[in-house]
């Protein structure tokens, strides 16, 4: 092999899958399983080497456009949220993104803010945000577009177990049952893909093993009574689940230097 050249790695392999409206479906797998990848080209951040995804009926390739103005994506990452800006003004900016200006802007960052109950402090920076609140805030951004499908890429992660419940009991109840939004979940927490998802996928080295309801699942292991999730993974992957628990700690916000950063000039120049 030339030493510029790389080796071929298949992340997806023959993945096919299709997500009813309303329902909200969950993917558990271990890392690199290729979770991440397949949401990824679900969301058109990467297109597939070879065969067709859609979203709500529109082709991820062809129709791109369609595709990223019908969802929304919540994702863990702090570092895509301006941290010198107010949980508002962060909302404000994005919703340019979705050629949303002015008072409408403002009504619908308002009307989110107060439905993930952030309104209160909707002023503070968001470098002074608990990890709950930057997940709030995260749904906030993914709601702001009032998608038909969206995607959560491990939304209880770094939470604390208390937070973490509050948290799944706003998607089922607020973002599900009221909204009637179609969720497309991947998470490392059973208990979670158990209490949110009307089906889910057992995803391992790129393919899916099986998708069925949790109890449908379970049901399958007749030689083991009381059989869980994890019971299940082990019987179609022939490993054990290992659980991706980051519960909140305390940790040291970045300090930023004044006059150096976003919005700022360097003194001197």
């Amino acid at each position: 092999m030339h030493p510029l050249q790389r080796e071929a790695f298949t992340s997806l392999d023959s993945v096919s899958i299709r997500v009813k409206e309303g329902e909200v479906f969950g993917i558990i797998g271990p890392n690199g399983a290729g979770k991440t990848t397949l949401i990824k080209i679900l969301c058109t951040l990467i297109f597939p080497t070879s065969g067709k995804a859609y979203v709500n009926g529109y082709n991820v390739m062809d129709e791109s456009a369609q595709v990223r103005r019908s969802l929304g994506f919540v994702t863990t990452d702090e570092r895509s949220f301006y941290w010198r800006l107010t949980a508002r003004q962060n909302l404000l900016f994005f919703a340019s993104l979705h050629n949303l200006h002015g008072q409408k802007a403002q009504e619908r960052v308002g009307e989110l803010l107060e439905t993930v109950r952030l309104s209160g402090r909707a002023d503070e920076l968001f470098m002074g945000y608990s990890a709950g609140m930057k997940q709030k805030l995260a749904i906030a951004r993914g709601l702001l577009n009032d998608p038909r499908v969206l995607f959560m890429d491990e939304p209880t992660r770094s939470l604390d177990p208390g937070a973490a419940q509050n948290l799944r009991d706003f998607i089922k109840e607020y973002i599900v049952n009221e909204q009637g939004k179609t969720v497309f979940l991947c998470t490392h927490n059973l208990d979670e893909a158990e209490q949110l998802c009307h089906r889910v996928a057992i995803f391992d080295e790129g393919k899916i093993k099986v998708a069925a309801s949790p109890q449908e699942l379970k049901a399958k292991i007749a030689d083991v009574t009381g059989a869980t999730l994890r019971d299940a993974f082990l019987a179609f992957t022939g490993k054990r689940f290992v659980e991706d628990h980051h519960a909140e700690r305390p940790r040291r916000e970045p300090k930023f230097r004044h006059g150096v950063g976003l919005g700022m000039r360097r003194r001197g120049l």
